[in-house]
């Protein structure tokens, strides 16, 4: 049986470990210890390494088949100094992987100014966190080139799920654009993009991207409308751009400056992908159901 190891073990690493259990023998790494508890209880061996600290992760080297990487960088500075560890200690191992997912961000394209794009799209990132991801990326593809690994970047945009629904920020009324200055968003529910990494470790090509996005071409603000509707919210409150400029945070107000219209061809040709949610009106509904019931 070959082995796994999961780098960042958050939401979506809860929600694909369960699929994988039955093929894998899987490594979780955790920074603090008493997360190990937890994932025994799941199957999973707990390893304690912190990613900002190299000589915590010499103890994975050489143990991994497979990883599966879904942790940010690091929140300040141009490269993913996380990635670059975590490499590098791949790199002088006598074994290493030969397979590579990584859940990377949609952000990675910068504002196209709502036009639709796919993955041959040139990068621009526009915010900090994005150019990380764009470092982490170009990080992962050289690497692919020199060791033979297999590598598979999942672009992931908004996640969200029955408990990743904007219901508090409806409920303090926190404001949205105005149609005329607002932006495309695209969204995955958090189920579908645990499926997704599950397909491309079966049918991921080579060092391919794959925008892991569902169908949805909504604006921002229709989509905090759909949920308020569905949720008997108010809806929130429409504002100019500039007004949003002055009142919103300058990390919020980049995201809410960014539009884009994302194709998600490639998913379903090349990893086969069925989502369950292939709208986000879906999943809003499919998380109204379950809180009813």
């Amino acid at each position: 049986m070959q082995t796994l190891l999961i780098i960042g073990c958050g939401d979506i690493a809860r929600r694909v470990a369960p699929r994988l259990l039955c093929r894998y023998r899987i490594f979780a790494l955790l920074r603090e210890p008493e997360e190990r508890d937890f994932w025994r209880e799941q199957g999973i061996h707990g390893i304690v390494g912190d990613l900002d600290f190299a000589p915590s992760l010499k103890r994975f080297r050489g143990l991994a088949d497979i990883v599966l990487y879904f942790a940010p960088p690091q929140n300040s500075g141009p490269a993913d100094m996380r990635m670059r560890r975590v490499l590098a200690m791949f790199a002088q191992g006598k074994k290493r992987p030969h397979k590579f997912v990584y859940i990377s961000t949609c952000g990675v394209y910068g504002n196209t100014r709502g036009a639709k794009i796919d993955e041959t799209a040139r990068l621009l990132p526009q915010t900090s966190r994005a150019r990380r991801r764009a470092d982490a990326e170009r990080q992962l593809r050289r690497f692919a080139c020199r060791s033979g690994v297999h590598v598979s970047i999942l672009r992931a945009p908004g996640i969200y799920a029955a408990d990743r629904l904007p219901l508090k920020r409806l409920e303090k009324k926190l404001p949205a654009l105005r149609d005329e200055d607002d932006v495309y968003t695209s969204h995955i529910h958090a189920n579908d993009l645990a499926a997704l990494v599950g397909d491309a470790l079966r049918y991921g090509r080579p060092n391919r991207c794959y925008n892991a996005v569902d169908d949805s071409e909504l604006k921002m603000g229709d989509y905090f409308d759909c949920v308020a509707d569905r949720f008997g919210l108010p809806r929130a409150p429409r504002i100019a751009c500039a007004e949003a400029e002055k009142i919103v945070s300058p990390a919020r107000f980049a995201f809410m400056s960014e539009s884009r219209r994302i194709d998600n061809l490639r998913i379903k040709t090349e990893l086969r992908a069925r989502l369950a949610f292939p709208h986000v009106t879906d999943g809003i509904e499919a998380a109204w159901r379950e809180r009813i019931l």
